[in-house]
């Protein structure tokens, strides 16, 4: 009979040391310690765990926690140099921020993600911001808390609020300016369409303009400090059109075009009311959302409305 051979796994500590990195490769998100154990059943508990720790001790696992438990990924050779020397805690917190991008993330979800305790998180976070590993930003969201990140991003415009907010505060009278030359461009636009004396159809076209074009006009005007995007300019016409100021029309655009997203583009024209609103509407009682629960005496009151105040001043 011909002799069958067994092939027997390597139970040497560097060969379950590659093993495991070869399986974080195969899955970036993360293994799990029964990963491990699915594909290496001969390796013992102990050895399994030693081979773990060391890679953690030298910087090459990261240790996660999800909802199913704990999480092993392999980290990457420029966050690894980042934070060398650190201790196994301070590297966990610097990975969960990592994690979360320029959107940042709160104190408390790094407790949850940790399982730290909130002194040694606040610790750790003064530590790695004395030496310029991340920052803290303060969130339009909620004043009083901030969200960490990495040193050297740039925040998510849901946590500064974009070209609307400075330091925190919303820039009313700025949006209040885009707002007004915006329907001016367009207002111009369709005066000169209908200037032109042509068909109704041809003035109609003629009067329409991308958002790249208004958001051309306003750049070339200088009134904005800060770099404004299409993005932030359609974000202006669209409470325009809330306002009965602007109508849009989206067309079929070729891929390329300026201003076109997925080969949509999106047209605006100003338009002026048909029939003028009644003055009622005007005052704040005519657009009041909590108009049914005002009464003189209680909490809201015609007597305490600082809408009523503001506008009989104006």
């Amino acid at each position: 009979m011909t002799e069958v051979k067994v092939k027997k796994e390597s139970t040497d500590p560097v060969d379950i040391e590659n093993r495991i990195k070869e399986l974080c490769l195969q899955f970036p998100h993360g293994i799990t310690d029964q990963v491990i154990q699915n594909d290496m059943p001969h390796v013992e508990v102990q050895q399994r765990a030693m081979a773990i720790n060391r890679l953690l001790s030298v910087g090459q696992l990261d240790l996660l926690k999800n909802s199913n438990g704990l999480l092993y990924r392999l980290k990457d050779a420029q966050s690894a140099s980042k934070v060398k020397g650190s201790d196994n805690q301070e590297k966990l917190v610097y990975q969960i921020i990592e994690d979360a991008g320029n959107k940042g993330i709160w104190t408390r979800d790094i407790r949850y993600k940790s399982n730290l305790p909130l002194t040694e998180i606040n610790k750790i976070l003064k530590n790695l911001e004395s030496k310029k590993l991340i920052k803290a930003v303060k969130s339009v969201a909620a004043s009083k808390k901030k969200v960490y990140m990495l040193y050297n991003l740039q925040p998510d415009r849901s946590v500064t609020g974009g070209a609307w907010y400075s330091d925190q505060d919303f820039e009313s009278e700025f949006v209040e300016v885009l707002n007004q030359q915006c329907f001016k461009f367009l207002q111009s636009k369709a005066e000169a369409a209908r200037d032109s004396k042509q068909s109704p159809m041809v003035q109609r076209n003629s009067s329409l303009a991308t958002s790249h074009e208004v958001w051309k006009y306003i750049c070339e005007l200088g009134i904005s400090k800060v770099d404004l995007s299409m993005e932030d300019i359609e974000t202006i016409l669209n409470t325009l059109i809330f306002d009965g100021k602007v109508e849009m029309t989206i067309i079929a655009a070729k891929e390329g075009t300026v201003g076109s997203v997925d080969g949509q583009m999106k047209l605006y024209r100003g338009v002026n009311p048909i029939i003028q609103p009644t003055g009622l509407v005007k005052t704040p009682c005519g657009l009041c959302p909590v108009f049914d629960d005002c009464h003189e005496g209680c909490e809201i009151s015609p007597s305490n409305c600082v809408y009523m105040a503001e506008w009989l001043d104006f």
